[in-house]
């Protein structure tokens, strides 16, 4: 059984949004409107999986736009979003699990804080949902335009997404109202009798549904976002054995190198590049030498961790270039080898990634065949707020 599963509908057409793409595939700020909400749910300690429902014809657009990203496999929608919805709970059986969070594709600005929210929610109720309470005043109006009345707002709130459920208790209750076209999925709960309560939602949590909307979006995190860089740095001499490992790809040579981890130089200069780019301090700060648990370490872990507090501090990898200072082994053969690993492990496109080889000439230690240095530059975009 499985904790709590993310399901994120991304099937309609956004007919009201215009363009040439679904809404959910439209660049926000340089990376796809889908992949900014993912990410959110991606990084949050409570959810275990994620899963993107999808439009039947849209499986191209959605591979191109979620790269490397961690998730179940997507999932066919359906020709409403309620029963897209119910195509998306019953695509996570096999997987049973506790909770289930149902989120708009199109809202990119939840945050982990609201999803802790609904999570918590769900620990006395049968649902749970963010919401906003109403503060304009509200009229009712004639077809002919006329105020017919003021309606009051005392009770009102306006529901966002993501709407938190016990998995077994909403999958039961779409099926039996399969086909009721409900606005959304606490409306279906509700009609099943379950127990759903309403918890702080945020203001900023707006879903994308019109060309004004994206505008707003990109105003928001031009205000919110930061561009920080990083720099790493480092060297191993080599020792007895028969390959280096580089970005973790072992290379045959006729010598090791020396660390007391798996001494992959090139990943521990990535480790320092990123933790720099957001304050954290050094790879030593985080994975002590004199700390036997990481003697014979293998350093993707520490690139992982390094990754992690980037998206805990709110930021986002822009990119990564890497640099590896040798006379031997040659490095060319190995360089997409090394992309691909370090694609995998950050969950960014290969295409973020660049891996590239040097030499000093035959000057200094590296010259001299003594052992290999490695210099590499991290990008990260985010609020980045470093505790």
């Amino acid at each position: 059984m499985t904790g709590c599963i993310a399901l994120i509908v991304a099937a309609g057409r956004g007919s009201r949004f215009g363009g040439n793409l679904p809404k959910q595939y439209t660049m926000l700020a340089g990376q796809p409107i889908l992949v900014r909400t993912v990410e959110a749910f991606l990084s949050h300690p409570d959810v275990d999986w994620v899963r993107v429902v999808i439009h039947p014809n849209d499986e191209e657009l959605y591979r191109a736009a979620v790269g490397s990203l961690q998730l179940l496999p997507p999932t066919p929608g359906g020709t409403s979003r309620q029963e897209s919805v119910l195509l998306g709970l019953e695509s996570l059986e096999s997987l049973a699990p506790e909770t289930v969070l149902i989120h708009d594709a199109a809202r990119p600005f939840v945050n982990s804080d609201m999803i802790s929210r609904v999570l918590e929610g769900l620990r006395t109720a049968h649902g749970a949902i963010p919401a906003v309470a109403v503060r304009d005043t509200l009229k009712r109006g004639e077809p002919d335009g006329r105020i017919a009345g003021t309606v009051d707002r005392s009770t009102l709130w306006q529901a966002q997404t993501p709407q938190g459920f016990c998995y077994l208790k909403i999958l039961n209750a779409h099926r039996r109202l399969a086909g009721s076209e409900l606005t959304d999925d606490a409306a279906v709960g509700e009609h099943a009798d379950l127990n759903i309560i309403l918890v702080d939602g945020d203001e900023n949590n707006f879903k994308v549904t019109a060309m004004n909307d994206l505008a707003r979006a990109e105003t928001m995190l031009a205000h919110s976002m930061a561009t920080r860089t990083g720099i790493g740095f480092d060297v191993h001499r080599f020792g007895p054995g028969n390959h280096v490992t580089l970005c973790g790809v072992a290379i045959p040579y006729k010598f090791g190198l020396e660390g007391h981890s798996d001494a992959d130089v090139a990943f521990h200069a990535l480790t320092d590049a990123l933790l720099g780019a957001i304050g954290h301090g050094d790879i030593g700060d985080h994975f002590p030498p004199s700390d036997p648990q990481w003697s014979g370490a293998e350093s993707h872990a520490f690139v992982a961790h390094a990754g992690r507090l980037v998206k805990e501090c709110g930021g986002r990898i822009n990119n990564v270039d890497l640099t590896i200072i040798c006379e031997r082994p040659k490095i060319g053969p190995h360089r997409e080898a090394m992309r691909e690993q370090i694609s995998s492990v950050l969950g960014i496109p290969v295409n973020r990634i660049s891996v590239k080889a040097t030499t000093t000439e035959r000057l200094g230690f590296t010259g001299r065949q003594e052992g290999i240095a490695a210099q590499a530059v991290a990008t990260v975009n985010g609020p980045l707020d470093p505790q």
